[in-house]
């Protein structure tokens, strides 16, 4: 599987990069069968935790979640492990020409034809390039207001394409949606402190740190103190009420879209309540969901109900 995500990933950055440095044409001929295609190989290679959550989905949307993830998969590699403002500027032009229907790349090719489908409008995705953009010189957040401004670029946007999927363009549910997408987003920082602070990133609010005297310090020494375990227990409860509200979603959607939302808001919980399971001492050990709360998990997806 590596191999296949590196040949994959490989391919398509390829042609990025050659677009990026001289603005030629990517190399290669892609119908829109084959584009979804790449799209989907580039998917199922990356994280088993979304190709898992694929298989909620009807299958005849599949590709079209592909299609997003690998725009977005793609971008965030960019920033995250090439630190090049250039192939987003370049992955923003490539944008740009699918929608003005003479796309170029293959994720390109997908993503036009999957936008013409649906009607969708281009912010979400220039969205996420903001946020990704905001990585490649990641500053940290002041406030918590601005650490959701941050995921209301990072992590609302996906929520809000599926969304559009399934025909839903209301309000009231994208603000659910983006509850559900943004406490998702907080519990996976929370769960990865240690390996955040590796990369160079502190996601705590500034002002929350200092209120509760916890220092940049203290988080390099990996200190479990009492202040740590206060600040952790107060953003793992503001995620939680985040995914307890938006996760009403479930209820205000078909039995299609059901599932996927159960298991993403009820994915974010179990993550709290793991953290919770190890006192909040994430230099320990990273909390990991067991066996028993992923079965937990599908049970609940099945059945279409959120467990809180």
């Amino acid at each position: 599987m590596a191999n296949a995500q590196a040949n994959v990933q490989s391919e398509g950055t390829s042609y990025v990069a050659s677009a990026a440095r001289d603005a030629s044409p990517p190399p290669g001929a892609f119908d829109v069968a084959g584009a979804y295609q790449f799209c989907a190989r580039l998917a199922k290679s990356h994280y088993e935790n979304f190709t898992v959550a694929s298989w909620l989905m009807p299958r005849e949307m599949r590709p079209h979640m592909y299609a997003i993830y690998a725009y977005a998969r793609m971008a965030d590699d960019f920033a995250d492990e090439h630190h090049d403002l250039a192939m987003l500027d370049e992955w923003e032009r490539e944008l740009d020409l699918a929608y003005a229907g003479t796309p170029r790349h293959p994720v390109f090719i997908a993503l036009a034809d999957t936008v013409r489908r649906f009607e969708i409008p281009r912010e979400p995705f220039q969205d996420l390039l903001i946020a990704f953009r905001s990585d490649v010189d990641f500053k940290g957040f002041d406030t918590l207001d601005d650490l959701l401004g941050y995921s209301r670029y990072s992590a609302n946007p996906v929520g809000r394409l599926v969304l559009y999927l399934f025909g839903y363009r209301d309000a009231e549910r994208q603000h659910l949606s983006d509850l559900v997408c943004s406490g998702l987003q907080l519990a996976n920082f929370w769960q990865d402190v240690a390996v955040d602070l590796e990369k160079g990133r502190i996601y705590f609010p500034r002002h929350d740190m200092e209120r509760f005297g916890v220092t940049p310090a203290d988080l390099a020494a990996h200190t479990s103190s009492r202040e740590f375990v206060d600040l952790m227990r107060h953003e793992a409860g503001v995620a939680r009420a985040m995914l307890v509200e938006g996760g009403e979603l479930h209820k205000c959607v078909d039995k299609r879209l059901r599932r996927d939302i159960v298991m993403f808001a009820g994915g974010g919980l179990a993550i709290i309540r793991a953290i919770d399971r190890v006192n909040y001492d994430v230099f320990r050990m990273r909390p990991e969901l067991a066996k028993l709360d992923y079965l937990k998990l599908g049970w609940s997806a099945l059945r279409g109900r959120l467990e809180v």
